[in-house]
């Protein structure tokens, strides 16, 4: 199916929005999909795409009939088309579509009809585009030209504005599908319409009070004079502006300012998310009306890049209302593979889990898509600082054609997202900079500068000026990783964006120790580190059957689409763990489910930990980290991935509670001694504490010796060490302990007995001789005819010994009955 057609036929009158003369008749809900030689007709919903409707396999209902209401003007819009489009209204081709990431609108005054009105859609395959542009492309390569054979998916997708994982990454599937993804609306209207709003509250630091600037965005049929009246009515501000407008597409800017001191907006945490309802009113002298409403916040966001004594680089950290925050977060990725399946619900979910672990930043990352309004608005509810990249991810692209649809791209985005308080950063791409500087497409060397000035030309002389022309109240980075301003000085690319004394880093190793804190990067913020894990049996499930259930299957081989990333999870693991080795297959695949959750869990917390108490560190130059987003929040489908959120939760994200909660205790080992560090979010309260160290045996939930630390008082902001002591020293004190006495390798084991009995039974004792360790529950009153108890062995043993050691006993037993 090289291209498929969307069809609405006739225009209603019975839903419609009115607004300052315009008549706003909505084309969302039912359309006609048909291929391109009409062999397969059937309803789609809009906004929607192919692969739900082809899922709903139902038929379009009978349409409406009735006219719009002549006006001077009418415009069709289309919110988001996905992607690339002709569209006709009665036969007659209005326009083309190119990119899913903008709004396009279609002047259709002179082509409306008293009667039906078709409006068609042909939409081609993004596929086939991607290869024709690819192909036509003739004067140099654009690498990549295809993904990793492992990730099975499709071939040239920098080729096409549309989002980038729909062509397969390494944690999700390959589903290019296409439809009108947003809605469709037609506007008529006689004098203008707005076709945006935003809001720029700013502090006057010269004055100490806060202004807000409104900027409205019109587009003009007649020229037309008037009032715009805006007003904060909780700040008792309000203020009155003469309108006048000329034909044509303007922008009027205007500036409220403040009567009164504001309560801030604080990141999550930090204090309240406080936000103000802004209304606006558009009074034009021919009676015609706009009103809105928006909610605006306060708050200031600086990125620091300054020097750090003691150190060579750069520092980078942000601060919000002028004090530093350390960013503690995930990175979000699409939440499902087709967007019309996305709801409001799947989005709370996802933000209220964050914030129950503690986080307060996420970073949205440029291979997906710009996520829905709601999604920031409830990140400003929330108090979730957003790091905000544009939509392109691990490629070089093209740009001798494309300027125009991503210059416009851009301008709609920010002003799309400017007013949310949430976003506290713009980034150009996701690891493009890198992708360059490190060779990773074996680009010969005489070519290089060649890709360098694309790569300026795209995101520094287009995305970045037309950010920093529409938004001068947040900071901008070209790339993630980055070295920052150092990399503005090498020309844009640095020789090496992973340098820790700058900018951000991207960290991932597999197969080295993730319990040796000592190979992670002293890093000035951690965008991006984590490890695979897959998800519970009760999400696989959902997606597969029994025979599907092991490592070896089809379907694991499927589903697993980072290269090795099956063996790394299991050799990660074995490198403390026991693998698991029932001989029941669906327990194994249970099991091993378990222990690659367990090694995530660990993993990510050893190196979460690691960049936390190395906040207020400078050590050998390196350090002063500032921010910690692991790799990844969510799933966008059932399968292996770096998530913490697969479904339900992981155990990662049960991890991130504690790992992320604002006062942290962090135990390490460092050359033979064992270092506690207490680290505090807070930057305003100081914290008295003693560190007090129990020391365990895995046979005994008694504490074999415990340690106090004299009281020390933690540094606001910052990471302090609370207790210092060798292990060895500790061992000797504890009743002359070894390591072996308490080193987990030596002892988690765990073997089921079943029970059966006839009667109940009291007492009920079971006992394994001289073989080391516990039950779960011992000496109980058995009240059902079967029972499951756990044995905890101390020591390496088997099914077979415990059989033959084992014996239980019950009252009755020992009882002599006559």
């Amino acid at each position: 199916m090289n291209h498929v057609v969307w069809s609405f036929a006739c225009f209603s009158l019975l839903d419609k929005e009115l607004g300052l003369g315009v008549d706003i008749i909505s084309l969302n809900g039912k359309w006609q999909l048909l291929n391109s030689n009409s062999s397969v007709s059937l309803s789609a919903e809009v906004p929607g795409c192919v692969h739900t409707a082809l899922q709903r396999q139902g038929f379009i209902s009978d349409p409406y009939y009735s006219n719009p209401p002549r006006k001077g003007k009418a415009v069709l819009v289309f919110e988001g088309v996905d992607t690339v489009s002709t569209i006709s209204l009665n036969g007659v081709t209005i326009g083309k579509t190119d990119n899913m990431f903008r709004r396009y609108d279609f002047e259709v005054t002179d082509l409306l009809k008293d009667e039906e009105n078709i409006l068609q859609v042909w939409i081609m395959s993004a596929v086939s585009y991607a290869s024709q542009r690819s192909h036509a492309h003739t004067e140099y390569r654009v690498p990549p030209d295809c993904p990793p054979p492992v990730q099975k998916g499709e071939c040239h997708v920098n080729f096409i504005r549309k989002a980038q994982s729909s062509f397969s990454w390494d944690w999700g599937p390959s589903f290019p599908t296409l439809g009108i993804w947003k809605g469709v609306r037609l506007e008529v209207f006689n004098t203008l319409r707005v076709l945006s709003y935003t809001t720029s509250p700013r502090f006057d630091s010269e004055h100490s009070s806060w202004n807000v600037e409104v900027e409205l965005f019109f587009d003009i049929f007649v020229a037309s004079k008037g009032l715009v009246q805006l007003s904060i009515p909780l700040l008792q501000s309000e203020a009155e502006f003469q309108l006048s407008l000329t034909p044509g597409q303007s922008k009027k800017s205007f500036v409220l300012q403040l009567n009164q001191s504001v309560s801030l907006w604080c990141p999550f945490g930090r204090g309240e998310q406080t936000l103000y309802d802004l209304t606006i009113d558009v009074n034009l002298e021919d009676g015609e009306a706009f009103n809105a409403e928006r909610m605006v916040a306060f708050r200031t966001v600086e990125l620091v890049q300054e020097p750090i004594p003691s150190s060579p680089g750069l520092s980078f950290y942000f601060r919000i209302n002028g004090k530093p925050i350390f960013l503690k977060g995930s990175n979000w990725i699409p939440v499902h593979a087709f967007q019309d399946q996305v709801t409001t619900d799947m989005i709370t979910i996802l933000l209220r889990s964050a914030q129950k672990a503690n986080m307060n930043a996420l970073r949205v990352w440029g291979g997906g898509v710009y996520e829905q309004d709601i999604f920031y608005s409830l990140c400003d509810m929330y108090g979730i600082m957003i790091w905000q990249d544009f939509m392109f991810a691990c490629a070089l692209y093209p740009t001798e054609k494309d300027f125009q649809t991503v210059r416009e791209e851009i301008t709609q985005q920010v002003r799309r997202l400017k007013s949310h308080p949430s976003v506290v950063i713009w980034s150009g791409n996701n690891e493009n900079e890198a992708a360059i500087a490190t060779d990773w497409f074996n680009i010969p060397v005489a070519e290089r500068p060649l890709y360098v000035k694309d790569y300026v030309n795209l995101y520094v002389e287009n995305i970045r000026d037309i950010v920093l022309q529409e938004d001068s109240t947040r900071p901008f980075l070209v790339s993630s990783p980055t070295n920052g301003v150092e990399s503005e000085k090498e020309g844009w690319v640095a020789k090496d964006p992973y340098d820790p004394h700058f900018g951000d880093t991207h960290y991932y190793s597999y197969y080295k120790d993730c319990w040796d804190w000592t190979a992670f990067p002293r890093t000035r913020f951690a965008s991006e580190y984590g490890f695979q894990s897959w998800p519970s049996l009760s999400t696989i499930s959902k997606v597969s059957v029994s025979s599907d259930w092991d490592f070896s299957s089809n379907f694991s081989a499927h589903r697993q689409h980072h290269e090795d990333g099956n063996q790394q999870m299991l050799k990660q693991a074995e490198l403390h763990y026991i693998l698991p080795n029932s001989t029941d297959p669906v327990q194994r695949y249970r099991d091993t489910i378990y222990i690659t959750q367990v090694m995530q869990a660990q993993c990510v917390k050893a190196q979460t930990e690691f960049y936390r108490r190395s906040r207020s560190d400078i050590v050998e130059g390196n350090c002063h980290t500032m921010g910690t987003l692991y790799w990844q929040l969510n799933d966008i489908w059932q399968g292996p991935s770096w998530s913490s959120f697969g479904g339900k939760w992981k155990m990662l994200h049960y991890w991130a509670t504690d790992f992320y909660a604002p006062i942290l205790s962090a135990g390490v080992e460092d050359k033979g001694d064992l270092l506690i560090y207490a680290v505090s979010d807070s930057h305003s309260e100081k914290h008295n504490v003693k560190a007090k160290v129990k020391l365990y045996s895995w046979s005994s939930f008694n504490a074999v010796c415990s340690l106090e630390s004299n009281a020390t008082t933690i540094k606001a902001g910052g990471s302090t060490l609370v207790f210092q002591l060798s292990i060895s020293a500790l061992l000797t004190q504890c009743g002359n302990c070894t390591r072996r006495s308490w080193d987990p390798l030596q002892i988690v084991q765990s073997f089921f007995v079943t029970l059966h009995c006839s009667f109940p039974a009291v007492y009920v004792w079971l006992d394994v001789d001289d073989i080391p360790g516990h039950f779960d529950v011992n000496g109980f009153l058995m009240r059902s005819k079967k029972s499951t108890v756990i044995f905890e062995a101390w020591r390496l043993t088997t099914a077979e010994e415990i059989t033959a050691n084992l014996h239980i006993t019950s009252l009755r037993d020992v009882y002599l009955i006559l």
